[in-house]
């Protein structure tokens, strides 16, 4: 039992100084000054069934101040609620920035339904002026007025090829309020923002909802046909930026957010189980080390440090506890992010087995063949 808790609290003085600080939330858009030109910009907004979150976020992209040309393009991908309708709707009310609504029909084999809309939004805004920059943002992501204005500023100050803001996702439910600061604690953990922002780096991530993409760099990384497949699509399209010779960019945002709702445990679950063996190539190794991995780091703390003090293992308990205080340490800065209660942090081990439990339930899902589900379709391993 001692050599257990030997082990895991190296490993989180590993993490805590050696993961490019994954755990810090001070990653926000770099300095931006305001260019001579503001570049055109086209806004792709792939759509598929929204009706409900759309009156929450599109009226927030038609109403975005920005000095240069932009437009809206939402395509509608096979919605059954009226959401192209719907928007057309908003658009009329409130006015705004124009908005172009249109469907693809479906997806070619081989294309996953987000990045077909994706392909036919570029293709629009191509045939009508050919937009310097893309911004690529999700039906339920909603903008305070500057978001695109502050997106490019960044981008042309630094010299992005690649923007992107991990979106405030909504907390207000018990099970929003134990998971959701965990997504994004463990996202981080996985693709440390630092890392992800370094001249020449190798890791590369991107958060969907909020992506400004120059096209240029998109047609060198010959976006979005070679990433036709992904079931991961933003971490996918950052690496084809970036192996592509661009650069990227990757933080937490504070103006942009998510308005869509997960307040049950079975919504959250199918959130994350729907990509969770996907992000592990679908590999049964790579499975087992993450099961494994989830086990030693975040389940061995506290398992330690009961089991040390009912067995009156003094040692054991002392490094269980010790290596338990440093997780929670590294937790906190995400709940304030999250205006969340501290005292909720030694809850995060039973958030990670909930999670390690998503990860095995999504390997089965996938080889049951119902692996990689979202409304209505179902994508295997490419």
């Amino acid at each position: 039992m001692e050599y257990i808790g030997a082990g895991t609290l190296l490993a989180w003085v590993w993490l805590l100084l050696g993961q490019g600080f994954f755990w810090r939330t001070d990653v926000r858009l770099p300095d931006r000054r305001d260019p001579a030109r503001w570049p055109s910009v086209a806004v792709v907004v792939p759509a598929r069934d929204e009706a409900g979150v759309l009156p929450a976020s599109l009226p927030s992209l038609l109403g975005q101040k920005y000095p240069g040309r932009a437009e809206v393009f939402l395509i509608d991908d096979g919605s059954t609620d009226g959401t192209g309708a719907l928007a057309r709707e908003l658009a009329a009310e409130r006015g705004g920035l124009p908005l172009t609504v249109a469907c693809p029909g479906e997806p070619e084999p081989g294309w996953t339904g987000k990045l077909w809309a994706v392909r036919h939004g570029m293709a629009l805004a191509r045939e009508r002026y050919a937009p310097e920059y893309l911004l690529l943002t999700d039906a339920d992501i909603a903008h305070e007025p500057d978001s695109l204005r502050e997106l490019v500023a960044a981008a042309r100050s630094a010299e992005l090829d690649l923007v992107s803001q991990m979106a405030r996702l909504r907390v207000e439910t018990g099970w929003e309020r134990l998971i959701v600061p965990a997504f994004v604690y463990f996202f981080g953990q996985l693709y440390p923002f630092r890392w992800v922002n370094r001249p020449r780096s190798r890791t590369a991530a991107a958060a969907g909802g909020c992506v400004l993409l120059r096209r240029a760099a998109a047609e060198r990384a010959g976006v979005p046909e070679s990433i036709r497949h992904a079931v991961i699509d933003d971490v996918t399209l950052a690496r084809a930026v970036q192996r592509s010779g661009g650069r990227i960019w990757l933080g937490l945002a504070d103006r942009v957010v998510s308005v869509r709702p997960y307040p049950r445990l079975a919504q959250l679950w199918r959130m994350v189980a729907r990509s969770a063996y996907a992000q592990l190539r679908h590999r049964p190794s790579l499975l087992l080390g993450t099961v494994a991995g989830l086990a030693l780091v975040y389940l061995a703390p506290p398992v330690t440090l009961l089991a040390g003090v009912a067995l009156g293992e003094a040692p054991a308990a002392v490094l269980g506890g010790a290596a338990w205080a440093v997780m929670c340490g590294t937790y906190l800065p995400m709940l304030r992010h999250y205006r969340q209660p501290l005292w909720t942090a030694p809850l995060l081990p039973f958030t990670a087995l909930l999670y390690l439990l998503m990860t095995v339930d999504s390997a089965v899902q996938h080889y049951r063949g119902r692996g990689a589900a979202w409304k209505g379709r179902t994508y295997g391993a490419p």
